[in-house]
C-alpha cells in the first residue's frame, strides 16, 4: 500500500490551528511509504532545563504516522487514531532542528504501524526513536 502523493503545501495547511503548527511541525518531504517533518528546537519544544522535551518528540512521532496514515485511507469514511506510542530518547538537543522521518512498517485494514527516528540537522546524529501504531476507525455518520 503506497501514501497518496499530494503536495507538501496541503499537508502543511492541514496543521493549520493544531498542536503541530503550536510545536512548528512541518512535513518537508512525502514518498511512498515514508513522511519526513522539521520541528524546531526552541522555547516551544524545550523542557525546563533547555533540551528538547520528551514529549515533543512523542508529538512529532505521533504527527507524522498519523498524517501519514491520513495518505492510506479513505478520509470520507475513516479516520486514523493513535493506539500506542514507544519512544527511546537517546540524545539530547538544546537549539537548531531536528528532522524526523517515518516508514510505514505495517499498513493493515484496521492497523497501522510506523517507525519514526528523529535526528539532528546537519549531523544526522539520533535523538530519539519511536513506534507508533495507529488505529483506523469508521466516521460515525
Amino acid at each position: 500500500m503506497e501514501l497518496k502523493q499530494i503536495s507538501l503545501d496541503l499537508i502543511n495547511r492541514m496543521n493549520k490551528n493544531t498542536l503541530m503548527e503550536q510545536l512548528g511541525i512541518e512535513c518537508i518531504d512525502l514518498g511512498k511509504d515514508y513522511v519526513v517533518s522539521r520541528m524546531p528546537v526552541d522555547n516551544r519544544t524545550h523542557q525546563p532545563m533547555g533540551l528538547l522535551h520528551g514529549g515533543a518528540s512523542a508529538a512529532l512521532i505521533e504527527s507524522i504516522g498519523s498524517m501519514g496514515s491520513t495518505l492510506l485511507i479513505d478520509l470520507e469514511k475513516q479516520q486514523p487514531v493513535g493506539l500506542e506510542i514507544n519512544c527511546n530518547h537517546v540524545g539530547g538537543i538544546k537549539s537548531g532542528f531536528v528532522i524526523a522521518t517515518g516508514k510505514v512498517i505495517h499498513a493493515g485494514t484496521r492497523t497501522h504501524l510506523w517507525q519514526v527516528d528523529v535526528r539532528e540537522e546537519g549531523t544526522d546524529r539520533l535523538i530519539c526513536t519511536g513506534r507508533l501504531t495507529v488505529m483506523i476507525i469508521d466516521k460515525k455518520n
